[in-house]
């Protein structure tokens, strides 16, 4: 299996353009050096678990991944995180910053090309199952199962009650957690999976 390496960058004109389409008003200005430090060390802390979270997500999944080096952003003027271009806000708790980045790298996987063709079925089936649900509530149902298959694998069950404390503001989010918990989170692992050809 080929596993990938997240590749950590900062760009000041993605930063700024992005904080410009939030319409923050603009932070004090990030000094170069702090921002080298800051992916130096989030990259050791990364490091810790890169390929054990690749490997558990394609497995989980059946998937495999589809490029081989997946350069992340990350960015200070605006809290967004998102799969692709792959971005995620500098935050000071670096087990918080690789929680956000495992839900990203798992949006990621499902939605390659490749991947996204071969769980066609697995997303009618969602599609069909939730369907007086929002479509972010149905993307984030087997996201949130698979973060969990993660955290109780890889991490703790800590971590995992932070991320649904978190979720409660966003009710999208809010909902999928309480699906995961309601229905189990490998029973929906295995429906998704069964789909998948």
């Amino acid at each position: 299996m080929s596993i990938p390496q997240v590749v950590f960058k900062y760009s000041l004109v993605y930063d700024e353009v992005l904080r410009f389409l939030k319409k923050k008003k603009k932070k004090k200005k990030i000094s170069r050096r702090e921002i080298v430090a800051y992916i130096k060390k989030i990259n050791k802390a990364w490091k810790v678990y890169e390929r054990k979270v690749f490997k558990e997500i394609a497995s989980v999944l059946q998937l495999k991944w589809e490029e081989k080096f997946i350069p992340c952003y990350i960015v200070t003027e605006t809290k967004l995180c998102f799969s692709d271009p792959l971005t995620i806000f500098k935050h000071k708790k670096q087990d918080l910053f690789i929680d956000i980045l495992v839900h990203e790298l798992i949006h990621r996987i499902l939605s390659s090309l490749g991947n996204f063709q071969r769980c066609k079925k697995a997303w009618e089936y969602i599609e069909k199952r939730y369907k007086k649900k929002s479509k972010k509530t149905k993307n984030h149902i087997i996201v949130h199962a698979v973060h969990k298959h993660i955290y109780l694998g890889l991490f703790d069950e800590k971590r995992l009650r932070r991320d649904v404390k978190r979720a409660q503001k966003f009710k999208e989010y809010k909902e999928a957690w309480e699906i995961v918990q309601k229905e189990g989170y490998q029973n929906i692992i295995n429906e998704f999976v069964k789909r998948i050809k």
